[in-house]
């Protein structure tokens, strides 16, 4: 045990040494002052040179700073050996309590060897915190009958800062009922005491509003506010007044109970149940008087009780008081004196003795529909009565007097129940007294209904647009007829008038539904076969007679683009592809083919274009995408094949667009060969033959109709008289070499042609040039013993690229 304590000895004796040493390093205190709220990075000492430090061993020696019990608000430079800023000091968060002196304790810390330096820094206080009201709004309630003197406690305001910059006084604002009294606690706190100054009258001014400011002492000074509600409390002060001490009025004999007589308002300037009246009679007021007249006692409303007579008693007086509900109740009086009124007190009666409450509307003018009698109880002329019917100058009956006391209704004009189904007649009758009565009596009579009106429709004509190849059973539109008849002469059934086009009936066509009228088309329709149906729809009702009316329909159909162009010029076989043959010396812009395609639909959907799908050499042929027309444009070198291939597709102007194609094989040769020359051969009008139908409709689809009918009856006009039709002999038609040979020297425009042989194929005759009332056809020439006769028709249908343009059709003579 000794050994234990010897060898432990020295350890205890090198410890209390070396806290010896260190309680020596840390005896020295450095303290500094700086305000608060100071910047960041702010400058506050200059470490270093006050603890005899070198600024190098900063960093050497890891200086640090240690804050004790508080935040790091502050940093050491190490560069400079500065003592800085690091982050805003609030005072007032630092030192909760409201002492004088506020410190930041820290310790500057040096290792190898290790120091203590004890920094105590003083956090001075700044004006920076404004007096602030723990209310701010103090409600007070205070009697009106409060003595002048009388103090009360109000809440203080609090200033965060100390010293010279905490509240230093209170202000309030102006009053001629109160003030303040300012005291100083032992803290050197200020409290402040209100004071009533003056009597308070709450019927003058029942609620004081005043504001209270507290100042700091600080430079520039702060300030607080805070309301001050006071509420004057009352006292039962003031007596119940009446208007004025005595009141009249007037009250007629046999007013009914319950009539009010006036009623009475006295007034109470307290408050509360102070102000709350009671209303009674005094022991003046006799007790008849008292039967016959109630008095409210919250209201003070004066109603009749019991039956007045004036010839009993002409006046009445009432001695009423009204008292207040207050402690010590106070009461004000006044007196109502009655005066009573002799009337006409009985009312005249109206009785009806006779009434036909329903009539139809097709009766007759002078119809008697009711008997009233009138009669009064009164004598003289109070009993002397008039009787007058409402509205009757706009009314169709007038009021007849047929004798002493009755009178008869009668019908005065005829009646539409359209116009006005039911009759209200109020009949007044009215006494000649003074005041005059009256009395009332209505009856009503309703009007029956008469079938006198047919259905009608909105418009008298529809038209109607279906686009083609629609549904059968669509639904095309709703037509609606109204009848402003009643009941089953309103009941309305809606039927096709029977029509027949084209041997076809229109109910095959279209269907209606006899309910509600909507039409329903039965068949899909084709815009090439059929443009329009033109049919009449009656709607009848049910009366009896029936009465009905019809509305005339149009059915357009319009044109959708299902048709493909038809290329009939130049015909090929189908698949198989057309053969030209030109020679190889031809000019530039020589007319090598004319492609010439109709559609079947119509306007835009039928107006057709020409394009080159495919081309062996596209700069030797040039295609016109209006006409069709095939052209060079260029000659023929020696190095251009001696075959060339063209496809061109002809394409409508329908969306989607529809198109055909035609393949052509031009073959180039040195001399021409007879079978493939044409000629041009000057032929006369023959006008009005008859067209190939399909013909027909193609031209007719690409034409406008009032335009071309104009210009065919101009050029009708201007022709000279129809010659024969006149035979191609085959001599001229082997003597022609040059297929593009033009006889006119004059402008001219293009006719489309069609070629019919025996065969049943279409070739394309075109170029037909106008001159002088001569067509020229440009046609091929054929073997001998085929007989053609060439003929012109004017184009009916159909727009024409200029006005003295015609189609001409070459038929096969057999």
């Amino acid at each position: 045990m000794a050994f234990i304590i010897a060898s432990a000895r020295p350890r205890w004796i090198v410890s209390l040494f070396a806290f010896a040493a260190l309680w020596g390093f840390t005896l020295s205190i450095t303290r500094y002052s700086i305000p608060e709220e100071m910047e960041e990075g702010s400058f506050v000492a200059n470490l270093a040179t006050d603890l005899g430090l070198d600024v190098r061993s900063l960093v050497q020696r890891e200086a640090k700073l240690d804050v004790i019990h508080s935040k790091n608000y502050l940093d050491i430079n190490k560069d400079t050996g500065e003592l800085v800023i690091r982050e805003k000091i609030d005072r007032e968060n630092i030192c909760m309590s409201k002492t004088a002196s506020c410190f930041l304790k820290m310790d500057v810390i040096l290792e190898n060897p290790i120091r203590i330096f004890n920094i105590e820094l003083e956090i001075m206080d700044i004006n920076d915190n404004a007096p602030v009201f723990r209310r701010k709004t103090m409600h007070l309630d205070i009697s009106e009958a409060t003595t002048p003197g009388e103090r009360f406690s109000l809440t203080n305001a609090v200033d965060a800062d100390v010293g010279a910059n905490s509240i230093k006084t209170y202000y309030l604002s102006e009053s001629k009922y109160f003030n303040i009294d300012i005291q100083t606690g032992s803290d050197g706190s200020k409290y402040v005491d209100l004071v009533l100054s003056g009597n308070l009258d709450r019927e003058e001014h029942a609620i004081h509003n005043l504001i209270l400011t507290a100042v700091d002492g600080g430079v520039p000074a702060r300030s607080g506010t805070a309301s001050i509600i006071i509420n004057v409390l009352d006292i039962n002060d003031n007596a119940p007044l009446f208007t004025q001490p005595v009141f009249s009025v007037s009250v007629p004999e046999n007013s009914p109970v319950g009539t009010v007589v006036m009623t009475l308002n006295a007034t109470d300037l307290d408050e509360g149940t102070n102000s709350e009246l009671m209303y009674s009679y005094t022991l003046y007021t006799s007790e008849k008087t008292q039967e016959l007249f109630t008095l409210d006692p919250n209201t003070g409303e004066i109603k009749v009780k019991g039956v007045i007579d004036y010839e009993e008693s002409q006046s009445f007086e009432m001695h009423i008081q009204a008292q207040d509900k207050g402690a010590s109740p106070l009461s004000g009086h006044c007196k109502v004196i009655a005066s009573v009124t002799d009337l006409n007190d009985n009312y005249p009666e109206v009785t009806i003795k006779s009434l036909k409450s329903a009539v139809r509307e097709d009766v007759p003018v002078g119809t008697l529909i009711a008997v009233v009698s009138v009669s009064d109880q009164d004598s003289g002329v109070n009993g002397e009565v008039d009787l007058t019917l409402s509205q009757q100058a706009s009314l169709p009956f007038f009021l007849n007097k047929s004798s002493e006391d009755y009178f008869e209704l009668i019908v005065s004009k005829p009646l539409d129940r359209e116009i006005k189904s039911k009759f209200d007649f109020t009949f007044r009758v009215r006494d000649r007294g003074s005041p005059s009565l009256s009395d009332n009596e209505t009856i009503t009579v309703e009007i029956l209904d008469v079938n006198d009106n047919a259905p009608t429709f909105p418009q008298s004509f529809y038209a109607i647009h279906v686009v083609e190849n629609n549904a059968p059973g669509a639904l095309l539109t709703s037509l609606s007829a109204f009848d402003p008849d009643v009941n089953e002469n309103q009941y309305l059934v809606y039927f096709i008038m029977e029509k027949e086009i084209l041997n076809t009936s229109m109910s095959m066509l279209f269907s209606i539904n006899p309910e509600n009228g909507n039409l329903y088309a039965l068949k899909t329709f084709d815009y090439e076969r059929e443009r329009d149906f033109l049919f009449h729809i009656e709607a009848r009702d049910s009366g009896v007679p029936p009465l009905s009316s019809n509305v005339t329909v149009n059915i357009i159909i319009l044109d959708q683009n299902d048709n493909t162009p038809l290329i009939v010029s130049p015909w090929r076989a189908q698949g198989s592809v057309i053969e030209e043959v030109i020679p190889r010396s031809t000019d530039k812009g020589h007319l090598v083919a004319k492609v010439i395609a109709i559609d079947a639909d119509s306007e835009q959907n039928s107006r057709v274009t020409y394009q080159l799908l495919q081309v062996s050499d596209a700069t030797l042929f040039s295609l016109d995408q209006y006409n069709g027309e095939i052209r060079t444009t260029r000659m023929f070198s020696y190095r251009d094949p001696r075959q060339q291939r063209l496809v061109i597709v002809a394409k409508d102007n329908g969306q989607p667009a529809l198109s055909a194609t035609v393949t052509i094989k031009i073959s180039t040769v040195e001399h021409v060969m007879s079978f493939s020359e044409t000629t041009e051969v000057p032929i006369e009008y023959d006008v009005f033959t008859d067209l190939n139908l399909y013909l027909v409709i193609g031209l007719g689809a690409v034409s406008f109709l009032l335009l071309i009918t104009i210009l065919v009856i101009i050029v009708l006009k201007c022709q000279k008289p129809k010659p024969k039709a006149i035979k191609i002999p085959p001599a001229n038609r082997n003597s022609v070499i040059s297929r593009n040979s033009v006889i006119s020297q004059r402008s001219s425009t293009i006719a489309d042609s069609t070629l019919i042989s025996s065969d049943a194929y279409w070739y394309s005759l075109f170029l037909a040039e106008t001159r002088k009332g001569k067509v020229v056809v440009r046609q091929p020439i054929v073997p001998k013993g085929a007989g053609y006769f060439v003929s012109s028709i004017p184009r009916s249908i159909g727009p024409s690229e200029t006005s003295d343009s015609r189609a001409s059709t070459l038929q096969y003579s057999k």
